[in-house]
């Protein structure tokens, strides 16, 4: 399947770690974090996966904007040991996708462990403690994270009828080739979801920073939660509307269909109109 790869330069990885994070993500989470981790820590990109088989159209979509190329990059920090993998979500070949992403990290960078990143649709507001529900391939991989703040007690079956997620798939293919992997999951709040969510990704960052000894200041993720929570809370004093609903998420009260599309598109409408 080495046809399928393309290589500008082979990073000199060694025992390194893979972290992957998707575009298309509740909170931009996912590609976010590889974007952070990238920018912070001198990331280059060294492979890319050839789209013809796993995107629609030979690799483009179209839309109002025009025409759209898969992301499908691979990159090396290589001061920290490190490699991370962007991607858009294949739309077809899921298991020879993912075989792909772990041959590269098993061959070229010497992968000790993998990570996926994906943020999670939840019913509850952005001042909610957000926790890291982790998942992972193997119970030695398990036990060796017991020392880390994450929820590890979730036993998730995929529904009958339903495939797995593209991250089951991933971890599978690491499984089988002997590489413990780890799935992480971030609450994002669901009037969020479609926005970017900094708080989400500055907790991943800091699970990273402690796990890998990056010591990465990360002052400008605080600059961006905290100017995001001032501009939310803005719009609470501004909105009776918006604050009888968050109020509501904050009493783990739920909300009308109506209401909660309503909610979403105010936020939207606010955040928008200033990008953190």
């Amino acid at each position: 399947m080495t046809d399928r790869l393309r290589f500008h330069w082979q990073p000199p990885l060694k025992h390194s770690s893979l972290v992957v994070g998707w575009t298309d993500d509740a909170g931009k989470l996912g590609g976010g974090v590889v974007d952070y981790l990238n920018r912070k820590l001198g990331g280059r990109m060294f492979c890319e996966i050839e789209p013809v088989q796993f995107f629609p159209l030979g690799g483009v979509t179209v839309d109002d904007d025009g025409v759209q190329f898969p992301e499908t990059r691979f990159s090396a920090c290589s001061q920290a040991d490190l490699a991370t993998f962007k991607s858009n979500p294949p739309a077809a070949e899921w298991t020879k996708f993912a075989s792909l992403v772990v041959s590269v990290a098993e061959r070229h960078c010497d992968v000790r462990e993998l990570h996926t990143i994906s943020g999670m649709v939840a019913l509850s507001a952005h001042t909610a403690p957000r926790q890291l529900v982790a998942t992972y391939n193997t119970a030695e991989f398990k036990a060796e994270l017991q020392a880390y703040d994450l929820v590890g007690n979730v036993d998730y079956e995929t529904p009958p009828g339903q495939r797995p997620t593209l991250n089951t798939v991933l971890l599978w293919a690491a499984k089988r080739r002997n590489i413990p992997g780890l799935g992480l999951w971030v609450p994002v709040p669901f009037y969020l979801a479609g926005l970017d969510d900094p708080l989400g990704r500055k907790r991943v960052v800091e699970f990273y920073n402690q796990r890998f000894g990056l010591e990465m200041d990360l002052s400008d993720l605080d600059e961006q939660v905290k100017s995001q929570f001032v501009r939310l809370a803005e719009a609470r004093r501004n909105s009776p509307q918006i604050e009888e609903s968050i109020s509501k998420l904050e009493s783990n009260q739920s909300l009308g269909e109506d209401e909660s599309l309503r909610l979403i598109n105010d936020i939207e409408s606010v955040l928008k109109s200033q990008p953190v």
